[in-house]
């Protein structure tokens, strides 16, 4: 598995990284088994990068993810965690979570991105996880939060990590216009993509790219399957498009797509796992996995050697933005 650098820090980052959002129970339960058994297959694959947050499961991703990573080599890896939510005694439990995820709500979430909130965040992470330090830390979803998030919590994190105690810092969101201001406008070094640069949503090519190109700065792609409708070789009615039911012209898209993949030797998800990392500021695709299985397909996936011309092909057919840039990146290189 190759790795790629974060411009101007010195983390680098594995092509593939590991999602632990499903981990801490997104939608379903996943036993602390298939959970442990997952990360020991992602680190056989060579994943070395692994993302998580207190909002996933209410600190049960970071607990599970700390407890995986505790006793490997600590800087044989890259952990990144998030700011913006604290947990909170919920004073009103109903039972089980209603956030999407299937653990009890004796703890809330509660919006905080001051300073203050910043510093309590990433001391409670360091808890869960039995963790000393993390290696990148993200602003998390401060769509509606934009004067704290700039002003107070990436000073903060801008300032922790300038002592040395945090590599890299950003934010991550599900759009793309306000991650390209970050990138203009603050000290982010990287941010995390959901879903905006895919092989049905190249619309970050208007804004965070660009941003990103501009200021020597890096994107990390999640959601590249857009919800699960590019995780199939041949997609299916019924399948979600960004949480919801895809609309049927999606689905003629993404069949069409996978015409083409299939006659260049390849399939649609191979295909959307590598197609963010053709552009030059895209640094790594981290995917949720739940179980070894998962992790396994992935990571075949990500090794399939998908050919040039797919990504022209799809040009000329109209499946793919005519600007998509297919750049070599010069900062990859193999890892030891």
């Amino acid at each position: 598995m190759r790795r790629r650098t974060i411009p101007h820090t010195a983390v680098e980052v594995t092509e593939l990284g590991f999602g632990a959002s499903v981990i801490g129970n997104l939608y379903r339960t996943t036993t602390a088994e298939d959970a442990a058994a997952a990360l020991d297959s992602a680190w056989d694959a060579g994943i070395r990068y692994y993302d998580t947050a207190p909002h996933y499961g209410l600190g049960l991703s970071e607990h599970r993810l700390g407890a995986a990573l505790r006793n490997r080599p600590r800087d044989q890896y890259v952990i990144s965690s998030k700011v913006g939510r604290l947990l909170v005694p919920n004073n009103h439990p109903q039972g089980v979570d209603t956030d999407g995820f299937v653990v009890r709500d004796d703890l809330r979430r509660q919006w905080d991105f001051s300073r203050d909130g910043v510093l309590r965040s990433l001391d409670e992470t360091l808890k869960r996880t039995g963790l000393d330090r993390l290696d990148i830390v993200y602003l998390h979803d401060p769509d509606e939060h934009w004067p704290q998030a700039a002003d107070e919590a990436m000073p903060a994190l801008a300032e922790l990590r300038d002592q040395g105690v945090i590599g890299a810092i950003g934010a991550g969101m599900n759009q793309s216009a306000m991650l390209a201001r970050f990138l203009r406008e603050t000290a982010a070094d990287v941010v995390m993509l959901a879903g905006r640069y895919t092989l049905l949503d190249q619309s970050a090519l208007d804004d965070v790219l660009p941003a990103a190109q501009e200021h020597g700065k890096s994107v990390v792609a999640v959601g590249v399957f857009n919800s699960g409708l590019l995780s199939r070789d041949r997609p299916a009615e019924g399948m979600k498009y960004d949480y919801q039911a895809a609309p049927p012209e999606l689905i003629d898209r993404a069949r069409a797509i996978a015409d083409v993949c299939q006659a260049h030797g390849t399939t649609l998800p191979a295909a959307a796992i590598a197609f963010p990392l053709t552009h030059p500021s895209v640094i790594n695709v981290t995917l949720g996995m739940r179980d070894p299985g998962q992790v396994r397909r992935n990571a075949r996936l990500h090794q399939q050697p998908i050919p040039q011309k797919l990504w022209q092909d799809l040009r000329d057919q109209g499946l793919l933005r005519a600007e998509t840039p297919f750049a070599p990146d010069e900062r990859s290189q193999p890892c030891p």
